[in-house]
C-alpha cells in the first residue's frame, strides 16, 4: 500500500467528519449489461484471470487469517477513510492527488470519457463476478452477531444473504481503470494516481469485504482493461477531448 496516498485520503475523510456534514450517498443505479467500447472477447474472465483460492485451501484459510487479523488491528481513522472510499465509487476519489481543479461538473469530456470506462469496467466485472462464483469472506466465515465487522457497505446484509460474487473485488477494478486512464491523461502525476488507486483497492481489505487476492485480481483486470480502452480506436476522441480540456484548466501540461 503506498503511504503518501493513504496518509492524503486519511486526512480528506478526517476533514469531511470535521466539518460535521454527513457523507450523503445515493441509490445504486441498476449495472449496466452492455460494453460501449470493449468486446466480449476482449472481457472473457476465462482469459483474464486465474481461479480465486478455493475455499478450505490452505491458501484461502491463510487469507481468512490475514482478513481476521486487520480487522482487529486497523485504526479508526484508515476504517473512517475505508468507509469513505467504499461510498465513492466514481472519479471523485482522485480528486486528493490530482488537485481541486478536478472537478467533473466543471469537466464534461472528462466526465463523459471516465463514464464510458465506467461502463465497461463494471460490465466486465460484473461478468467476471458471475464466472468465479466467490463467497465473499464475511460468508465463508460466518463471524455471527459479529458480520457488520466485515463490511463497510451501508446496506445490513447477513453473510447468508450474500452472493457469490466476491472475486475480483470491484472498488478495486474500478480504481485500477481510472488509475490507467487518468496517468495517462495528466501524466505529470501519474505515480500519485496509481498510489491513489492502491490505496482505494487495499480499502476493500481494510473493510473486511474482500480478500486481499479479490483485490489483487481487481488490480490485474482493472489495469488490462485500461490499457484496452487506452488503445481503442473508437474511444480516442473522447481520449483527446479530455486531455484538451484538462489542459484548458491547466490541470496537466
Amino acid at each position: 500500500m503506498a503511504l503518501a496516498a493513504t496518509l492524503l485520503v486519511t486526512a480528506a475523510s478526517a476533514q469531511i467528519a470535521q466539518s460535521g456534514k454527513a457523507v450523503v450517498t445515493t441509490a445504486k443505479a441498476p449495472l449496466p449489461t452492455n460494453l460501449r467500447f470493449l468486446t466480449d472477447e476482449q472481457v472473457n474472465p476465462s482469459r483474464l484471470l486465474p481461479a480465486p483460492p478455493a475455499d478450505g485451501s490452505a491458501v484461502q484459510q491463510k487469507e481468512m487469517s490475514q482478513i481476521k487479523e486487520l480487522i482487529h488491528t486497523r485504526s479508526k481513522e484508515r476504517y473512517d477513510a475505508a468507509v469513505w472510499d467504499a461510498r465513492h465509487e466514481d472519479p471523485t476519489p482522485f480528486a486528493v492527488v490530482i488537485g481541486h481543479g478536478f472537478d467533473l461538473k466543471k469537466l464534461p469530456a472528462t466526465a463523459k470519457l471516465l463514464d464510458d470506462v465506467l461502463n465497461d469496467q463494471t460490465v466486465a466485472t460484473s461478468e467476471a463476478k458471475s464466472f468465479f462464483r466467490r463467497k465473499f469472506p464475511a460468508a465463508a466465515a460466518m463471524p455471527g452477531d459479529s458480520y457488520r465487522e466485515w463490511t463497510c457497505d451501508e446496506a445490513d446484509r447477513k453473510p447468508s444473504a450474500l452472493p457469490l460474487r466476491s472475486y475480483p473485488s470491484g472498488h478495486a477494478t474500478m480504481a485500477y481503470s481510472f488509475g490507467v486512464i487518468l496517468a495517462a491523461l495528466i501524466p505529470e502525476k501519474s505515480q500519485a494516481i496509481l498510489e491513489r488507486s492502491a490505496s482505494y483497492a487495499y480499502s476493500r481489505e481494510v473493510c473486511g469485504d474482500h480478500y486481499h487476492s479479490d483485490v489483487e485480481a481487481g488490480h490485474v483486470l482493472g489495469t488490462t482493461l485500461g490499457a484496452l480502452l487506452l488503445n481503442n480506436s473508437a474511444l480516442k476522441p473522447e481520449l483527446e477531448a479530455a486531455k484538451l480540456e484538462l489542459r484548458a484548466v491547466q490541470i496537466t501540461h
